[in-house]
């Protein structure tokens, strides 16, 4: 039931009267504050959206939010999702899952879902564990990482999941960070903007089993360091004091990092979404050579699923003064 509009609307409009529990100082705390901040900024009535998510820390998210919202099974929220959206392409769809449902249980729906252009906001929380069944490692564990599962080190070449995202022909790519408190939302909103699926990999802490697994980024007092905060057109430039940038290597078709002291700017690599070359190679990048790369990597349009199918909503609106009369 939807009466926000007898009143301006909030971040607390979105809350759902669940209490929230994640291990403290777990980053879903501080996406989840991002994600509430974001609905009301886009302000669509509750009862237009809705969020899917599978198995894992981060598929609590539907209990948190005052929405409709699904709690699927291991790594079918993109599919179940699917369903919803051409069930009722008039949704507000959002769909919330973790390294291993989204890359390993769900990897092969996920690839669908983004090849198919379903119109979809789907948010990968990477945290490069598996949390909730104990620290196992995941398929975004880095080389080396030592877990029930891999006691003597993790030998398995992580998956890159924008690369991942930008091989299965998603349209709209982009990371953010569970810290940037400034700077995921502006990666949400474009997210939501884009009609089809949107790929949002948010770098996230998890405190208990992989603490401080993507090192500076998620600190904020270092972040400018570690990262590139990416703009359409705008010159690569990062650090601290803006002294460093990126510079693109035609033939080779990758990026070298500059000092900007010794590198005109004129030089530098502009930003370029729409470039797709580029966008694998700066999903690409990694710390400690490399700043990694923060913000929308790859936008293009191309018709959604639902319209290039000829599906249409189907629902009718809610009449809200009636649904008042019942309370």
């Amino acid at each position: 039931m939807n009466l926000m509009d007898t009143k301006p609307v909030t971040a607390a409009d979105y809350a759902s009267d669940q209490e929230v529990r994640w291990c403290p100082g777990c980053g879903d705390y501080a996406i989840l504050k991002v994600v509430k901040n974001v609905l009301a900024e886009i302000a669509r009535p509750r009862d237009e959206v809705v969020f899917v998510s599978g198995i894992g820390c981060a598929a609590r998210f539907p209990y948190y939010l005052s929405t409709y919202g699904f709690h699927t099974i291991h790594g079918r929220a993109a599919a179940v999702a699917t369903g919803v959206k051409l069930a009722n392409p008039g949704l507000d769809v959002w769909v919330i899952g973790g390294d291993g449902d989204f890359m390993s249980i769900g990897g092969n729906h996920t690839l669908h879902a983004l090849r198919r252009n379903v119109d979809l906001n789907m948010l990968l929380f990477n945290n490069a564990i598996y949390g909730l069944t104990k620290g196992q490692s995941s398929p975004t564990s880095p080389i080396g990482t030592r877990s029930p599962t891999t006691p003597n080190g993790s030998v398995e070449q992580p998956v890159n999941a924008l690369a991942f995202a930008l091989g299965a022909g998603a349209k709209f790519v982009a990371r953010g960070a569970d810290t940037l408190q400034t700077h995921l939302p502006t990666v949400l909103k474009r997210a939501h903007e884009n009609k089809g699926a949107s790929f949002v990999e948010i770098l996230q802490n998890c405190i208990v089993y992989a603490d401080g697994a993507f090192g500076a980024i998620n600190d904020r007092s270092e972040s400018h360091n570690a990262t590139i905060r990416l703009e359409h057109g705008q010159p690569m430039i990062f650090g601290k004091e803006e002294d460093k940038g990126l510079v693109w290597n035609e033939k080779a078709q990758e990026f070298r990092a500059v000092a900007l002291a010794d590198t005109p700017e004129q030089q530098l690599a502009v930003h370029d979404e729409t470039n797709i070359q580029r966008a694998f190679a700066l999903a690409r990048l990694e710390q400690p050579d490399f700043p990694v790369a923060l913000g929308v990597l790859y936008a293009s349009d191309a018709p959604e699923y639902a319209h290039a199918r000829g599906f249409t909503a189907k629902r009718k609106p809610f009449d809200r003064e009636a649904l008042k009369s019942l309370l």
